[in-house]
């Protein structure tokens, strides 16, 4: 039997198709808004095999297109805070950070990968939370408060599209999401209780966030200490959240 692990550990082989999403990744890196031409004529492969790989990257969230142009996408972000090297890019550290200190709550920004969560930025701790965001980039949207105002800012046809998707084991997830739903459009904050019911969450999506990238801000705490508080909470966030869209962080990327 071949010993496969001993063979890893010889001299690296290169692989033209890691070789090829690498260098994609890293043109990606160096000059954030290209085209797919731009991207094409300068990798110098076919259109065609180029645009293979981009659809593989897009839809699972390592790249973004935004309006045409290309940028790294929430995927590469989530590793970033899964590392404990937290990113921030489109709602600037400073402001996550002082909405922990303001609340005393964690603070969490999250973006809609596929039909998926992942978290790009935090500030403040929240032992449990803060283990599952770096044990796991990609979350479900409907199991939590981030996802779920995510969800409920999509337009219509895209909501539905993404509830017919959904497995018969996530039919109560599905139920629970529509049951709120109103609430979440009418009130602009989705809340969430987890963990058999120990951690407490409420977030709202950032104003002014494009359709692609779509970002939510999450504050997550204890159950018995943030539940009373979840009006007052909620109001603020909103009122925090609103006052970031008037006044945007230079971003990078666009996330």
């Amino acid at each position: 039997m071949t010993d496969i692990a001993g063979d890893i550990g010889r001299t690296p082989q290169h692989h033209r198709t890691v070789d090829r999403i690498t260098q994609i990744l890293e043109e990606v890196v160096y000059n954030p808004g290209l085209t797919f031409a731009d991207l094409a004529r300068t990798i110098g492969a076919p259109k065609s095999s180029v645009y293979g790989f981009m659809k593989g990257l897009l839809a699972t969230g390592w790249l973004l297109e935004q309006d045409h142009h290309i940028f790294l996408g929430p995927a590469m972000h989530g590793l970033t805070l899964a590392s404990g090297q937290v990113r921030a890019g489109l709602i600037s550290l400073s402001r996550l950070t002082a909405l922990h200190e303001e609340t005393g709550l964690a603070v969490f920004l999250g973006v809609g990968a596929g039909d998926h969560l992942i978290y790009i930025a935090e500030a403040g701790r929240d032992a449990i939370s803060d283990i599952e965001a770096r044990r796991e980039i990609r979350r479900t949207l409907l199991a939590t408060a981030t996802g779920k105002a995510l969800l409920a800012a999509r337009p219509q046809s895209e909501l539905q599209d993404f509830l017919r998707r959904r497995t018969r084991i996530e039919a109560p997830l599905v139920e629970a999401f529509l049951s709120e739903y109103e609430d979440i459009k009418r009130s602009g904050v989705a809340k969430n209780v987890r963990l058999s019911g120990t951690r407490c969450a409420l977030a709202t999506v950032v104003p002014g966030t494009s359709r692609k990238g779509l970002a939510a801000v999450a504050l997550v705490g204890a159950t018995p200490s943030l539940k009373p508080r979840l009006e007052a909470m909620s109001a603020l966030l909103l009122r925090r959240v609103g006052e970031w869209a008037q006044n945007p962080d230079a971003a990078r990327e666009a996330v």
